[in-house]
């Protein structure tokens, strides 16, 4: 495990709610299995009856206007971060196939970011969200 790590997500104000709730979703999936030793041991509860294992690891979740996403965006990928990216274009897309299409077909300072996920390095995390406030 990397205490030193953390992992965290932004997601844009404007959002429909059922979006807030699916962006932070959709960016932080890909964490586990990019980094397996993030995960920790399933989970068992008092009967026996056995539950996946999660990140062993905070996930904060911050909320901003498109600026403040896009600034923190942009300071994740100049710091080097491992990261997701759900666009504002995902919404209409059905499928993983269509995502990634859909990703590929906007160069990167065009992308409109709905939301975005980093792990690394804690204090490096802290830098990218220090304008955003966390999600109420």
């Amino acid at each position: 495990m990397r205490h030193d790590w953390k992992v965290a997500v932004a997601v844009r104000d404007d959002l429909e709610p059922w979006q807030k709730l699916n962006v932070p979703v959709f960016v932080t999936s890909g964490i586990g299995p990019s980094f397996p030793d993030l995960i920790g041991e399933e989970y068992v509860d008092g009967s026996g009856v056995e539950y996946l294992p999660k990140l062993g690891l905070p996930c904060l979740i911050y909320a901003g206007d498109a600026h403040g996403v896009r600034r923190a965006f942009d300071r994740a990928r100049s710091r080097g971060l491992a990261m997701s990216v759900y666009t504002d274009d995902l919404f209409s897309t059905r499928n993983d196939i269509e995502n990634r299409a859909a990703v590929a077909a906007v160069n990167t300072d065009d992308l409109v970011v709905a939301g975005f996920s980093v792990a690394g390095d804690a204090k490096q995390v802290d830098k990218v969200f220090d304008k955003l406030g966390l999600h109420p």
